[in-house]
């Protein structure tokens, strides 16, 4: 047994079951590690969407800037309403979206007004198009109408000199929206983060080569690189490095000194050619090789020069769970992100789970409605790591907390959607 770097301890041989920690005190030992990347930039707002926001954004004006009819209608003083319900207003003008009545709506006037169109000066409420009745320039109103009826107030949408994003919010298009309302045409957001990845095995094969005994072709590269494109990261793949320690080395020099943040798949387990643990500590820092959790219990996390190091296990569930667990909130929290907890549901068990053992499991599961409205979810079947159909045919995870045991048909489970995920 040996002391990493980081201050962990190193097991590397048979029999060794070190100590796991939970997947929530693995975030927050990842959180407390990193440091977010503070390179900012400005770009166009058309080319910032799902980037992070470096700056807070105020307002520099009222949106709207002047208050409006939210109806096609008639402008008028509420108060000649009050007075004299049956007595008909006066129609001196109209007042269309950009071309605004120029005069003032006097005691028994009203005006023809656009949806959009700026309340006239002197008016107060409009009323809509379906409650009048006209004859020449009169004007007859029904029913009772209150004062600001179906008006827009300036700044009812974004008031001048307030906050409307925040520092480490992602833009989405409404965002981008925001921004061309207050006339703001370019953005500080940070930058991209750079990811080098590989995968270790000598069984490993690349898509299109012919497959030997005992090897396989690597999916893992694949779904990293699908989970990482929808980050929006840089990425740099490495392809697939053999069971060697230089091999690694290399790799792994190369790719800290390329990336803000290096991932593995393979290598982080006991075996007797598994050797990222042992390079890293060599190299960089181990932080925690391993935490609570099933499928994904061998995950490394540390550093390797100025990168974040994350090795993932090497089974392909396994891989995403971690991944989608620690790894992806961590990419997230170094682009400027504030962190936030997984968005969870409750919903009624359609199947039989079991579980065994004090691990939290992430079940892969099928979420649904049911007939009465309820949320239902059910397995999507055989849940071992290497069952990489499972993640296909899910969407969700069925999350089974440490001191769970079996679930039966029909009762509450916590589920993690998968819409929730990037």
């Amino acid at each position: 047994m040996s002391t990493t770097a980081g201050g962990m301890e190193s097991h590397k041989g048979c029999g060794h079951d070190a100590p796991s920690m939970s997947v929530d005190e693995a975030r927050r030992r990842v959180y407390a590690a990193l440091q977010p990347q503070q390179l900012v930039l400005r770009l166009p707002i058309r080319d910032a969407l799902d980037r992070v926001l470096a700056v807070d954004i105020r307002s520099p004006i009222d949106v709207p800037g002047h208050a409006n009819s939210a109806m096609d209608g008639y402008a008028l003083r509420a108060g000649d309403l009050q007075a004299n319900r049956s007595a008909p207003l006066s129609l001196i003008g109209k007042a269309l979206a950009g071309h605004p009545f120029e005069g003032e709506v006097g005691a028994g006037e009203c005006v023809r007004i656009m949806t959009g169109g700026m309340l006239p000066a002197g008016a107060d409420t409009v009323v809509m198009q379906e409650r009048v009745r006209c004859e020449a320039d009169r004007v007859w109103f029904d029913g009772d109408h209150r004062v600001g009826e179906n008006v827009r107030p300036a700044g009812e949408d974004l008031a001048k000199g307030a906050t409307i994003l925040h520092r480490g919010q992602r833009l989405m298009p409404a965002d981008l929206g925001l921004l061309a309302e207050i006339g703001q045409a370019e953005v500080a957001v940070h930058r991209r983060l750079r990811v080098a990845f590989f995968s270790t095995g000598d069984e490993l094969r690349g898509v299109g080569e012919p497959l030997r005994p005992g090897q396989i072709y690597d999916s893992n590269r694949y779904t990293l690189h699908g989970m990482l494109q929808r980050l929006g990261v840089e990425i740099l793949d490495l392809g697939v490095v053999r069971d060697d320690r230089a091999a690694l080395t290399q790799a792994l020099d190369g790719a800290s000194e390329s990336a803000d943040v290096v991932i593995t798949s393979g290598g982080v387990s006991v075996g007797e050619a598994d050797y990222i643990t042992e390079l890293l500590a060599a190299r960089g820092a181990i932080e925690f090789w391993t935490i609570n959790i099933k499928p994904g219990r061998p995950l490394a996390f540390g550093r390797l020069g100025d990168a974040a190091f994350f090795g993932l296990p090497g089974n392909p569930v396994s891989a995403m769970v971690t991944f989608y667990q620690v790894v992806q909130p961590a990419l997230i929290y170094l682009e400027g992100e504030a962190p936030a907890a997984p968005m969870r549901v409750t919903a009624r068990c359609a199947s039989p789970l079991r579980k065994n053992g004090r691990r939290r499991e992430y079940q892969r599961g099928i979420l649904a409605t049911a007939a009465d409205g309820t949320l239902e979810v059910r397995s999507t079947g055989a849940q071992g790591s290497g069952i990489l159909r499972s993640m296909s045919e899910a969407n969700c995870f069925i999350v089974l907390a440490e001191e769970c045991g079996d679930v039966a048909n029909g009762e509450w489970v916590t589920v993690e959607p998968f819409a929730g995920l990037i």
